[in-house]
């Protein structure tokens, strides 16, 4: 076993759009492939064997059981370059990325692409449980007696499919319906959830105008670029949408001020120096260390506060403060959450409970936080967003001298987080 250093050579992805739109014919597989594909040609991969390759859905049915390697073999890689699937809900396409890296730190691969894909338009539908085991007892079934009984026993509603919820098995709630919980506990106003997704967009739009994503987007048919951006956005507009998981007066979430149902898919190379040479490739950015946590959300606690542990954690670990970051990006699934984790994270009575800690970390400085913008603006679709931020990032430190560090921080459904930390060469 080695310590390699691993380094974020670049990345592809696809536009980011929203759900039931411009991807409504395209499946989990077709997108996958894409940003795989383009990111092959982009680094002239074509027909090289990679060590590994890390892809992740959060919403994948059973019968795409073999998506990764599906993937792999239609990106345009030799057919001898092996996949994995994995899954770690909002947090997957990072926790693929830090599989990756891991294999790379300790000698056992040089290199490899993580990456990860969702589509809400190419959801699985499930069948009723009595029309499933009618039909398992009609292939059992020996005579045309035995199956027209089976068929006379189904009714009109048994032939309703179901398809999945963004919901948490154990509560019975949304993310958003969860997320209005903590905002009304960390007492976070609407105005200020309003004024951070108006950032959010702000940042996105002028990060277009600059060609920011020029190099990192690969166009699909006719769309080149993610869908969601709305560069005329204001706090006036935003503040005539209507609440959506509180429709009391209490409520604060809008479709404003979270992330949309959105489809996409990213994929990201990594390589270590030995690789690097070898291919005469260049690192954008170096991948330092990750972590992941959990919160008991069943017995009370927020359930989308867990990457403060884990970004707790991390920067013990590696002795940092929170303050110690040139950039900061903070994964958008609403604007409330966020706003929870910055107030945790400067809140002594949190860190107490929860950090183990006798002194909240402090605050953070916001004009270094998702300066590219963010979900809310940019979109996202599950699995495709962890590659998203590491690609963002690593771009943004490749212009940096050495020394200059970016910190990741996601927060995912199950009521778990994962946080990294990137550094410029």
């Amino acid at each position: 076993m080695k310590n390699n250093s691993v380094y974020v050579i670049g990345s592809q992805r696809t536009p980011f759009v929203k759900s039931f739109t411009d991807f409504k014919s395209d499946s989990t597989q077709d997108l996958m492939t894409h940003a795989l594909s383009t990111l092959v040609k982009k680094y002239h991969l074509q027909g090289k064997l990679l060590d590994d390759v890390a892809l992740g859905a959060v919403i994948n049915s059973s019968t795409k059981w073999g998506l990764a390697r599906e993937a792999t073999l239609g990106s345009g890689l030799s057919p001898y370059t092996p996949a994995c699937f994995i899954q770690r809900a909002c947090g997957t396409g990072l926790e693929a990325t830090l599989l990756i890296a891991n294999k790379i730190t300790l000698g056992q691969i040089n290199w490899g692409i993580a990456g990860g894909v969702d589509t809400n338009s190419d959801l699985p539908l499930l069948l009723s449980n009595r029309l499933r085991n009618a039909v398992l007892e009609l292939r059992a079934a020996k005579s045309v007696s035995e199956k027209i009984k089976i068929l006379l026993s189904l009714r009109p509603h048994d032939f309703k499919p179901q398809a999945p919820e963004v919901k948490e098995p154990r509560t019975g709630l949304s993310m958003g319906e969860h997320c209005e919980k903590m905002v009304k506990e960390w007492k976070i106003s609407r105005l200020d959830q309003d004024k951070l997704a108006l950032i959010s967009h702000q940042n996105a739009a002028k990060a277009y105008a600059e060609g920011f994503y020029d190099d990192l987007i690969s166009p699909i048919r006719n769309i080149t670029k993610d869908g969601i951006v709305r560069s005329d956005t204001s706090l006036e507009k935003l503040a005539m949408l209507k609440t959506v998981f509180d429709r009391s007066p209490a409520g604060t979430l809008t479709a404003g001020n979270s992330s949309p149902l959105t489809d996409g898919a990213s994929a990201v190379l990594l390589a270590n120096e030995e690789r690097i040479q070898k291919e005469s490739l260049t690192a954008l950015a170096r991948f330092v260390d990750a972590e992941v946590a959990a919160i008991d959300f069943v017995g009370g606690d927020g359930l989308l506060m867990a990457p403060t542990i884990a970004v707790t954690r991390l920067l013990e670990r590696q002795q940092l403060t929170l303050q110690d970051f040139d950039y900061y990006e903070i994964h958008e699934a609403f604007a409330g959450q966020v706003l929870c984790t910055l107030k945790a994270w400067e809140s002594d009575d949190y860190a107490k409970k929860y950090l183990n800690r006798e002194h909240a970390w402090g605050p953070i400085d916001r004009s270094k936080m998702n300066i590219k913008g963010g979900s809310i603006a940019l979109g996202h679709p599950f699995a495709a967003t962890g590659g998203r931020i590491v690609a963002s990032l690593a771009k943004i430190l490749s212009k940096e001298k050495s020394g200059k560090r970016g910190l990741i921080s996601i927060c995912t459904a199950g009521g778990m987080g994962i946080a990294a930390i990137l550094e410029s060469l």
